[in-house]
C-alpha cells in the first residue's frame, strides 16, 4: 500500500430522507439498512481498507457522533475521528482534512467520500480509485467519478463531459446539473456524455488547496490562520474556532462548478448513493410479488412491490398494500407511498412543528 495515499470519510449527514429508522441521534450511515449484518459507515471503512493504509483513513464527523464512530470502527485510530462542531456542508470538512494532512504528508493524494453510499463491486471500485491517483499525480486536476446511468433518475445530480478523453478513461468535464425533471434527464440520458455525479472525489491535497485559495479564499485563510494547531493537543479549539467562520456551503457548489481542472471518470461498480427508501428498495432481495423485506417476522399477504423494515422482535403482517414504505421503529410507524419519497424531508419538518424533536 502506498502511504501517499489518504481518504476522509465523510459522515456528518442526518440522513432525513430515511426517517424513521435514520434518526439525528443515530442516523443512516450508522445502520444496516440493507440488512446485510454491516452498518454502511463499515462497509465504507472495509473497502477502502483494502487499498488504504488503515493509518491514513480519516472519518470527518459531527462532534456527537464521535463515540458511534469508535465504537463501530473500533480498529481505526482514535486521532483519525475529525469531529466538527457543527454542520456546514462539504466544503469546510474537505478544507479540514486538506490543511491538516499537508502538515502530516504535503505529497499526499485525498479521496473524499460520504460514509453512507453502497458499491457492490470493490475490486472494480479500488480499480477506479488506483487510476484516478495515479491521475492526479502527475496533473493539477481535481477528479470526480461518475456513473454511467442506467435510467433517466431525476435524483442525482449530473455531469457532462468532452468527448474525447484526455487520459485512458478520464474526460474533462464541461458541466454539472443537479437533479433535472424527468425529461431533462432522459435528454440526458440518450446524449450519451452525461454521467451520474457520485459525489467521491479525488486529488492531491496541495491541489485541492489551491482551489480554495482561488474559489473560497475566505474559508482557506480561516483554516491558514489555524494551521500551527493542526495534528497538536490544542487542534480540536482550533476546529472550535474555525467553524463558526466557515459559510454553509457544498464542495461541488464552492468549487467543482467553478474551477476549470475539474475531470470525470466513468465508472461502473455497482454504485447507488442509498439516499432514499427507493435506492435502498432497489438493492434489497425481493420475494416473489416484488416486495423488500428487512425483519425477521414480516409476514406479507396480497401484497406486492413493498419495502418493508421492522424490528426483528416484532410481528408485522401487511395486508393490500401496494408499492409502498413501511418503516416500524419502537416510537414511529412510517406508511408512505413510495411514489412521495421525496417527500419524506418535508413530513419531518412537519413532524418538527407539530411534535417538537421527540421523534426525530
Amino acid at each position: 500500500m502506498n502511504k501517499n495515499h489518504f481518504v476522509a470519510i465523510m459522515a456528518g449527514g442526518i440522513g432525513s430522507r430515511f426517517w424513521p429508522m435514520s434518526r439525528t441521534a443515530y442516523p443512516k450511515q450508522f445502520l444496516d439498512i440493507l440488512h446485510t449484518g454491516r452498518t454502511l459507515i463499515q462497509s465504507t471503512y472495509d473497502r477502502y481498507l483494502q487499498f488504504i493504509p488503515n493509518e491514513n483513513i480519516y472519518v470527518v464527523t459531527s462532534a456527537e457522533y464521535a463515540s458511534i464512530v469508535q465504537e463501530q470502527l473500533p480498529d481505526l485510530p482514535a486521532a483519525n475521528i475529525l469531529c466538527e462542531p457543527s454542520r456546514k456542508n462539504t466544503a469546510p470538512c474537505v478544507a479540514y482534512i486538506a490543511h491538516k494532512l499537508q502538515k502530516i504528508n504535503n505529497d499526499g493524494l485525498l479521496i473524499c467520500a460520504p460514509a453512507d453510499h453502497l458499491i457492490l463491486d470493490a475490486p472494480a471500485f479500488t480499480k477506479v480509485c488506483t487510476d484516478a491517483f495515479d491521475f492526479v499525480n502527475n496533473i493539477n486536476a481535481l477528479v470526480t467519478l461518475g456513473i454511467k446511468p442506467t435510467y433517466a433518475n431525476t435524483g442525482y445530480g449530473y455531469i457532462q463531459h468532452e468527448a474525447m478523453p484526455v487520459a485512458d478513461s478520464v474526460y474533462k468535464v464541461k458541466t454539472f446539473t443537479e437533479k433535472p425533471n424527468l425529461e431533462l434527464a432522459k435528454t440526458f440520458l440518450a446524449s450519451g456524455d452525461f454521467l451520474w455525479n457520485a459525489g467521491i472525489f479525488v486529488w492531491k491535497v496541495k491541489n485541492i488547496i489551491k482551489a480554495f485559495e482561488k474559489f473560497l479564499p475566505e474559508m482557506n485563510e480561516v483554516f491558514v490562520a489555524e494551521q500551527e494547531h493542526f495534528n497538536t493537543a490544542n487542534e480540536q479549539e482550533a476546529v472550535e474556532r474555525i467553524y463558526p467562520q466557515c459559510t454553509n456551503i457544498s464542495i461541488d457548489y464552492g468549487i467543482m462548478e467553478k474551477a476549470d481542472n475539474v475531470y470525470v471518470m466513468p465508472s461502473s461498480f455497482g454504485w447507488s448513493d442509498l439516499g432514499t427508501w427507493n435506492s435502498a428498495y432497489e438493492n434489497m432481495e425481493k420475494d416473489y410479488f416484488g416486495n423488500a423485506v428487512a425483519g425477521k417476522n414480516v409476514m406479507i399477504i396480497d401484497a406486492t412491490k413493498n419495502v418493508v423494515h421492522a424490528n426483528d422482535k416484532k410481528l408485522v403482517l401487511l395486508q393490500g398494500l401496494d408499492d409502498f414504505i413501511v418503516v416500524d421503529t419502537a416510537d414511529v410507524l412510517l406508511i408512505c407511498k413510495k411514489e412521495k419519497e421525496q417527500e419524506i424531508k418535508e413530513y419531518v419538518a412537519e413532524v418538527k412543528r407539530n411534535k417538537g424533536d421527540k421523534f426525530l
